[in-house]
């Protein structure tokens, strides 16, 4: 009774239903039966399938929408990075992130507010997490500096992110919100952090710091140079010759903490 009918046989065992009947007209023996043949069995395998799938759909749908900013901020990055904020149009990160431009506009209002997104992703977000290791630092004022200056290059020199400065060089002055945003966003919190550790190591007698306000762009110096020299100036350098990054870090770092100045013609 498990095998395959052929349609005659099927016709006798199981005749129509009769015209108006209710649905379920079959008796308990012949619904038995019916549910056992292997053609039933089959579909009704497919329809779990076909359901399961559609299940799988949705979770991954979500997930995808979820992933849509994060898809689009590096787009952006990388669009802004190679061919300027200006000349980067919004159609061309939405292609490149994979979805429509309104799709982009669903998240940011503008290609302005763009910008902003990918900074705060790449580089001002970061600020409450640098200012939580300088409470937590237990070294010399001397080891906090040289590591301050190691993570900014491991964290965002040695980056994408790192575009992010050549950016901001090159095309702020044509756009004073975007250049008042990164003075409050970056500039400022970058500048303040530098000066917190000169400042801890003058309260703990490591440092002797004459000037504070200026003093701190002998820090961030070497640091946008650096920058400058991996997006711009070091396509003009011969390979041979390129800066060695923790290298260069380390001797300037020596040069801010120890001077050129021998110690005897110091003393003097």
């Amino acid at each position: 009774m498990g095998g395959p009918l052929t349609r005659p046989a099927f016709t006798q065992l199981y005749p129509p239903a009769p015209r108006g009947a209710p649905a379920p007209w079959l008796d308990a023996r012949v619904a038995k039966s019916y549910i056992t043949n292997q053609s039933v069995i089959n579909f009704m395998s497919l329809s779990k399938f076909i359901s399961a799938r559609k299940a799988d759909a949705t979770p991954k749908r979500e997930r995808r929408k979820e992933a849509r900013p994060g898809e689009l901020l590096d787009a952006a990055l990388d669009l802004f990075v190679e061919k300027g904020f200006a000349a980067t149009r919004a159609e061309e990160v939405a292609a490149r992130a994979g979805v429509s431009k309104g799709t982009l506009f669903l998240y940011f209002q503008s290609k302005e507010e763009l910008l902003k997104a990918v900074v705060r992703e790449n580089i001002s977000g970061r600020f409450s997490e640098w200012n939580q290791e300088f409470e937590t630092f237990e070294g010399t004022s001397a080891e906090m500096l040289r590591y301050c200056m190691n993570v900014w290059w491991e964290r965002v020199g040695a980056t994408r992110a790192s575009g992010i400065t050549k950016l901001m060089i090159s095309e702020a002055s044509n756009f004073p919100d975007i250049a008042a945003f990164y003075q409050k966003e970056v500039i400022e919190p970058g500048q303040t952090l530098i000066r917190r550790i000169l400042q801890r190591g003058v309260d703990r007698k490591e440092f002797v710091v004459a000037d504070m306000d200026h003093a701190i762009y002998c820090v961030v110096a070497p640091m946008v140079f650096l920058v400058m020299s991996k997006h711009s100036v070091g396509a003009c350098v011969p390979l041979g010759k390129l800066l060695d990054p923790q290298r260069y870090l380390a001797s300037q770092a020596d040069i801010i903490l120890n001077g050129l100045l021998t110690r005897p013609a110091l003393a003097s």
